[in-house]
């Protein structure tokens, strides 16, 4: 029989360990320690302790910090789990320094210092800077729609709301009768009755819940141009009801701005809405505030600095605000791609399957308005065959959207005309005295009621636009796949704007602190 080192796991053993030997440079974990004891400024904590002429020390921000960043970059989100890791985890136990927070410390801690944590963000951007990663020179900004504490069913309009408590009210009344008449039945079921009681207080604990939102609350407004009330949510009625690829979630919309050379956020905010159209001026504005702040520059927009965001952005209000401060953007409409021969085969190639059968219609295929020669300065209009066309009459189409001015062939000429066959639809009314010839419109206030977005399309349309925008996707989407995937943010566990715009602002300090460990100068740490 061979022979083996014997081994026994009933045993003790001390093991000496220095917790600094376990934050070993080039780490993640070494990274935070570094920044957290050298370079950041923690007395922005202080105004939340009054224990100084008394009271129960409390724990160091700079401990709780280091796990709560530490846990985040694991995706590890919940306080239990942390406090949990402090126990059981060495790397926790060296950047906590043997110390085991409570779960409600660390919760408390995450979710009460929105402002702290939002100067925390700016400091480790100096650092950023200060290392050399920032180039300035391209911004993306792009957003990431997740859930967040609050549920969906909880939400809808105040009539919605007023007809789910008509209904709650409706069922407690059918359930108390029922009850009452299990009372007088002799016979009566104990455990029957105790389901029918829980039943109508587990209804009119909704009902209450409801009835006091409606009458504290005010209906939520839209931000469009013609405001709408949108749906209210009665957990959490600063979040929104939005739709995604995977389905319609109740949350928020973590925005991100980031920087090319090494995708560094410079700014990240949250917004309880679906649509993005609104967040594009706030984020640019807090770019610019930041960058003064922080002495980066006065104005960054003023150095050409290029800023690219996907359609989601695009709106002419937008567009007036960009041309207005005369930012350097590049932000697409919907139908960019359809201009682009690039893509002219990608629908067929990409798209959605064709019906076999073609749609047969009662309309042929005729040489379209665009082929005729239309001149809004003098009104007038050549159609394909040379002929001058005559004005039929000026105002606004059937929808009252636009102003149009509309044509009609002459017919004597159209009766004629060679192309006849091919420019209308029935060519044989231009042989009818009471007929008509081939009729085009042309909207004249289009340029003026959208004169920036077409000064937006004629810039992503040219080829250095294309080159712009092309780095987007490249720039922002790895960021969102890193914090998403990598960090495992799925979802905020927080309720408020304030709240959750803390969170997602704490896992892009991660992103920014993990580009200092890989790209920075973060080996100069001194012994304490």
């Amino acid at each position: 029989m061979p022979k083996f080192i014997p081994y026994n796991h009933d045993q003790n053993a001390m093991v000496v360990i220095n917790f600094r030997d376990q934050l070993q440079p080039g780490t993640f974990e070494h990274a935070i320690h570094y920044l957290i004891h050298e370079k950041l400024d923690l007395s922005i904590f202080d105004y939340a302790y009054n224990n100084k002429d008394g009271g129960r020390p409390a724990y160091n921000p700079a401990i709780l910090l280091s796990v709560v960043l530490f846990a985040y970059s694991k995706g590890i989100t919940s306080s239990r789990e942390i406090e949990w890791c402090c126990t059981n985890n060495i790397i926790f136990k060296a950047l906590s320094c043997d110390t085991v927070p409570h779960f409600t410390t660390i919760a408390s801690f995450i979710s009460s210092h929105p402002q702290a944590i939002e100067a925390l963000f700016e400091q480790i951007l100096l650092v950023c800077h200060e290392q050399g990663l920032l180039g300035n020179e391209l911004f993306a900004i792009d957003g990431c729609k997740m859930s967040s504490n609050a549920s969906k069913e909880w939400s809808g309009t105040f009539k919605e709301l007023q007809q789910k408590r008509a209904k709650l009210k409706k069922l407690i009344r059918h359930h108390m009768r029922e009850h009452r008449r299990i009372d007088k039945t002799e016979s009566a079921d104990a455990e029957k009755q105790r389901r029918t009681a829980q039943t109508i207080e587990t209804l009119s604990k909704a009902h209450d819940k409801i009835d006091k939102f409606l009458k504290t609350a005010a209906p939520r407004m839209g931000q469009a141009k013609r405001p709408t009330e949108v749906k209210s949510n009665i957990t959490d009625n600063e979040s929104a009801k939005m739709t995604t690829s995977k389905g319609t979630v109740q949350g928020y919309n973590g925005i991100a701005a980031v920087d090319k050379k090494h995708q560094i956020i410079i700014d990240a905010q949250a917004f309880g809405a679906g649509q993005e159209h609104h967040t594009l001026q706030p984020v640019i504005e807090s770019i610019k505030v930041r960058y003064q702040k922080l002495k980066f520059a006065h104005n960054i927009y003023r150095k050409q600095t290029l800023v690219t965001a996907d359609t989601g952005f695009a709106n002419e209000a937008n567009m007036e605000y960009l041309y207005t401060h005369k930012i350097n953007a590049y932000i697409p409409d919907n139908n960019f791609r359809s201009r682009d021969p690039k893509f002219a085969e990608q629908k067929a190639k990409y798209g959605k399957r064709k019906p076999i059968k073609k749609i047969k219609t009662r309309y042929k295929e005729v040489i379209p308005a665009s082929e005729f020669h239309f001149d809004a300065s003098t009104k007038t209009c050549i159609c394909p065959a040379g002929e001058t066309m005559w004005l039929k009459r000026e105002g606004a189409d059937r929808y009252g959207k636009h102003q149009k001015l509309y044509f009609e062939g002459r017919l004597s000429k159209c009766r004629v005309c060679p192309l006849k066959e091919q420019c209308m639809q029935n060519p044989d009314s231009a042989n009818d005295r009471t007929g008509h010839g081939r009729q085009v419109s042309f909207i004249i206030d289009k340029e003026t009621k959208n004169k920036y977005t077409e000064w937006m399309k004629s810039r992503v349309d040219s080829e250095f636009g294309k080159m712009v925008y092309s780095h987007r996707m490249s720039t922002v989407e790895p960021v969102f796949a890193n914090i998403g995937t990598n960090k495992g943010l799925k979802r905020f566990s927080l309720r408020g704007k304030a709240k959750v715009q803390g969170q997602w602002q704490l896992f892009c300090m991660i992103h920014n602190i993990e580009k200092l460990a890989n790209y920075g100068d973060l080996t100069n740490a001194k012994r304490k």
